[in-house]
């Protein structure tokens, strides 16, 4: 299968009678039900006030990090990519991240909003073995606006368990990594590879 035959796997699942409202500005969000005190503290604690800086230039969303976490890692053990470093995750293809097999563990992604309100936010994950599909996992992140510190979000996943088995050691798994919207927005997409082994 070729990177195109994945563009279906890595589309967001269509909720029923759903309908993503028209894109709004910061600034309509806050003009919205401006009269309404509670509401405005609220909006005001999400960063959205009147006024407030409009750069829209930029990504929306950076993804940070995607983190795998386990009880069963060895203390002082952390397995976490960068996606900033693309060498790092293109040296995963040769060197695949090992995962212990049979264990339960969950994933964490770190990301920051840039600019505007992001809605329907999803992790999309597809996992491959000598080019056929093994397993998906899609996860929704959320809506989002701009942190009022800048400071990133961090979302952690419902906990899997990876495959235990002589056959599941065999070989490595290729993964597609997206972080998606429900308007199709790609915020981020990546490549990494894992293999699974008796241990850490």
């Amino acid at each position: 299968m070729s990177n195109n035959d994945d563009q279906d796997d890595l589309k967001p699942s269509a909720t029923p009678g759903y309908k993503p409202t028209a894109v709004k500005s910061t600034d309509e969000y806050a003009q919205l039900d401006a009269n309404d005190e509670s509401l405005a503290r609220w909006k005001a604690s999400l960063g959205i006030v009147p006024g407030a800086p409009a750069d829209t230039t930029g990504p929306k969303v950076t993804v940070l990090t995607l983190e795998l976490d386990s009880p069963t890692l060895p203390s002082g053990k952390k397995i976490a990519f960068d996606l900033s470093d693309t060498t790092r995750l293109a040296d995963t293809k040769k060197n695949p991240i090992i995962i212990k097999e049979g264990v339960e563990y969950n994933v964490r992604i770190t990301f920051k909003v840039n600019h505007s309100i992001i809605s329907g936010v999803r992790y999309i994950q597809l996992v491959k073995r000598a080019g056929v599909k093994v397993d998906k996992l899609e996860q929704m992140l959320g809506s989002y606006g701009p942190s009022p510190n800048n400071e990133p979000y961090t979302k952690n996943f419902e906990p899997e368990e990876s495959p235990s088995g002589l056959l599941a050691r065999s070989g490595s798994y290729n993964v597609r990594s997206r972080v998606i919207d429900d308007d199709g927005e790609v915020y981020a997409d990546w490549e990494w590879s894992f293999k699974l082994a008796k241990e850490w």
